[in-house]
């Protein structure tokens, strides 16, 4: 197929230049799409129909259509409606299958495959409740990229996948259940069926940090699309440069959706009543129009609560109509050149500027910031006095580029870009990690798909901001998509049924209501704590876990690594269990709370054992990632070692952010998790019957 675009000849097919770049441009695009994918096959499973319109016949599905050279098709395209039996279909409803069947491969080699049949009499070869092949798939120790994923996709999970471009639809799961796979499965769907709409409007996929975008980079092909824009929301509000962080209570109140119409009002207040006519001359004649006149204009602008600057632009068009109907009442014939030259006129310009002037966005917000009269005034009513302390800066900036601005400073400047020329708006938007977002946040996004839609993923008790999203209903009116479908999946593959289980035991601490993941996969011994002699339970050791009394500490992060573990006896029982761990296949992960990582560095340096930084790719040389509890959401490792969970919970501002970040850490693992600490556990963690080991 590749040979026959490459040997196309379309010299004698274009009628112009134009055409002819048109057609090269999208002959190279079709080479690069035919491009082989190393260690990635053709097909993954096979349909074969016993009856019915296709009875007797069997179909290829894999990553992307493949005909022979008459043109027949020999695999087909996972997202074309054909290949959807390989998703949905079930013994309880066959869709005409008689035998689906998934093939396993290994550096691009065929593995294995498994036959699962569908109708006729249960037999050996029955479907099995949970494919094994998927669950050796998902098992299989990985080092390099992350596992291709588009043959794992589960019916639950291919019903949200093809919904229609119309509407949006947000995706509760919880760890494991398959979210990313959804939304990029999603998106590559929407671009099949909906190529032509969405080259037009454009498709975004927004992650959470840079390691993501550079995961779906590599998954995305594999999907059948190659280019798919990419971007984290300080992307698509890089209107200043980030220079500084804010306190948590900053950036709560920054991230509060009362900042908009804070920033609504402040705009609004440049727009100042006429005081004067406008007089315009034009040959012999002065045309007037009086100050009250003016004002109604005004008025009435400000009334249609259109864009400020698109405002701003309409006004002087209305006082130059105003000038023309006072032409034609003197019995003149203008037209439309003539209001044009009126609305460019000097007196008509001074006017407008004395009346709607411009307003950069980024000085706007430096104002806010700086002026704590000026944000009295406009924040009155929605901010309190402790609020508006909390967001003005100590020493104000002289300038825009002189100030240090904030990461939520920049979405305040996109808020108030967007309250002076409206965002362009993009046909389909895919948002991951969307718990952790602020309401103004969503704002930013909401505006890049305003007039498209958007497929939202996230889990609520993996919300580890102080802003976290509380609940769905609330995030998607912040988001503009009010009337939006909410899906759960609460069925895990990823996760050991073990492991989600332990850390399901934060659930009713930290986000009450919501449903315990429900893994598929059983993998006795997959979970492992041991607790290193001298903590607290010990009766040593207490100072340290919870600080001085003598000076004043308050323990928990405050304190430093020295008061988590005094004599070193728990970096020694880490990197053991880290040592213990390289024993095995595949990838290893030692996640530990921020201000323990230098401390475990140092041992992990002392014990001679190399280790990687998060986001780095491993290798079969290199497969210890040392993790900060900070950057551990949305990777995975095969095997984690878990560092002090009481001082994960401590390293958070609040206790429920800190169990939620516990939450995200401790499913982490594929295979298997060992859980180190010295200090107690948290006792919403702790249970009764939890076997410990003692090191």
């Amino acid at each position: 197929m590749r040979k026959e675009v490459e040997a196309l000849d379309i010299a004698d097919v274009t009628a112009n230049w134009v055409n002819k770049q048109a057609l090269e441009a999208r002959t190279e695009q079709r080479i690069r799409e035919l491009a082989d994918l190393a260690h990635t096959p053709l097909f993954f499973g096979r349909l074969d129909y016993g009856g019915g319109d296709h009875g007797g016949h069997h179909f290829y599905i894999g990553r992307r259509h493949v005909h022979d050279a008459v043109g027949e098709p020999m695999v087909l395209d996972w997202r074309a409606p054909v290949s959807q039996p390989f998703y949905q279909a079930s013994r309880t409803v066959p869709l005409g299958v008689d035998l689906r069947r998934r093939f396993g491969y290994t550096g691009g080699e065929l593995t294995a495959y498994e036959g699962e049949r569908l109708t006729g009499p249960a037999g050996p070869d029955a479907a099995p409740r949970t494919s094994r092949l998927l669950q050796e798939e998902i098992e299989r120790p990985r080092v390099g990229p992350m596992r291709d994923i588009v043959a794992t996709i589960q019916p639950e999970q291919d019903e949200i996948v093809r919904s229609g471009l119309g509407g949006t639809v947000c995706v509760q799961g919880g760890p494991g259940t398959g979210k990313t796979a959804v939304g990029l499965h999603r998106v590559a769907y929407l671009l099949y069926a909906h190529r032509e709409r969405l080259a037009r409007t454009g498709t975004l996929v927004i992650g959470p940090n840079r390691s993501f975008l550079h995961y779906i980079e590599q998954v995305l092909p594999a999907l059948g699309e190659l280019e798919v824009a990419q971007a984290t929301v300080a992307d698509l509000v890089a209107h200043v440069e980030v220079r500084s962080v804010d306190s948590p209570a900053a950036a709560l109140v920054k991230g509060d959706a009362r900042m908009a119409e804070v920033l609504r009002r402040a705009l609004r207040s440049y727009i100042t009543p006429p005081t004067e006519p406008v007089v315009v001359e034009r040959g012999s004649r002065r045309w007037r129009i009086p100050a009250y006149e003016l004002a109604e204009i005004v008025t009435e602008l400000q009334e249609r609560d259109i864009r400020y600057g698109a405002a701003g632009e309409a006004l002087p068009q209305r006082i130059a109509h105003a000038v023309l109907v006072r032409m034609e009442e003197a019995g003149e014939a203008p037209d439309d050149r003539v209001q044009d030259a009126v609305a460019r006129h000097h007196a008509v310009k001074a006017a407008v500027k004395a009346v709607w002037p411009r307003v950069d966005p980024a000085k706007l917000v430096l104002r806010l910031l700086s002026e704590p009269e000026f944000l009295a005034a406009h924040a009155e009513g929605l901010l309190g006095a402790e609020e508006q302390r909390a967001i003005v800066w100590a020493k104000p900036a002289r300038g825009v580029k002189s100030a240090k601005w904030s990461a939520a400073d920049a979405v305040l400047i996109d808020e108030a870009q967007d309250l002076v020329q409206r965002t362009p708006s993009l046909g389909h938007v895919v948002l991951d990690e969307a718990q952790d977002l602020s309401p103004m946040q969503y704002r930013a996004v909401g505006r890049r798909c305003s007039t498209g839609s958007a497929t939202v993923l996230g889990d609520l008790a993996q919300g580890t901001t102080p802003w976290a999203t509380a609940g769905w209903r609330e995030a998607l009116a912040h988001l503009g998509k009010p009337d939006a479908v909410v899906e759960e999946l609460t069925a895990g593959f990823r996760v050991p049924r073990e492991v989600i289980s332990y850390a399901s035991r934060l659930l009713p601490h930290m986000s009450p209501g919501l449903r315990e993941v429900s893994s598929v996969r059983e993998a006795p011994g997959s979970l492992d704590v041991h607790r290193v002699p001298g903590g607290a339970e010990d009766g040593a050791g207490t100072a340290d876990a919870e600080g001085s009394a003598e000076d004043g500490s308050e323990g928990g992060s405050q304190g430093g690594a020295e008061d988590v573990d005094t004599g070193g006896a728990l970096d020694a029982a880490v990197v053991g269990a880290c040592r213990t761990a390289l024993l095995r296949e595949g990838s290893i992960g030692l996640i530990a709370a921020d201000v323990r990582i230098p401390a475990l560095a140092a041992a992990l340096t002392a014990a001679g054992l190399p280790y990687l930084d998060p986001g780095r790719e491993t290798t079969a040389e290199s497969r210890l990632t040392l993790v900060p509890a900070s950057l551990a959401k949305g990777l995975e490792y095969d095997y984690v070692v878990l560092d002090e969970p009481a001082a994960v919970v401590d390293g958070e501002p609040d206790e429920r952010t800190g169990l939620r970040r516990l939450y995200v850490v401790l499913t982490r693992a594929v295979s298997g998790l060992t859980v180190v600490h010295r200090r107690p556990l948290p006792h919403q963690l702790a249970a009764p019957g939890l076997r410990e080991s003692t090191l």
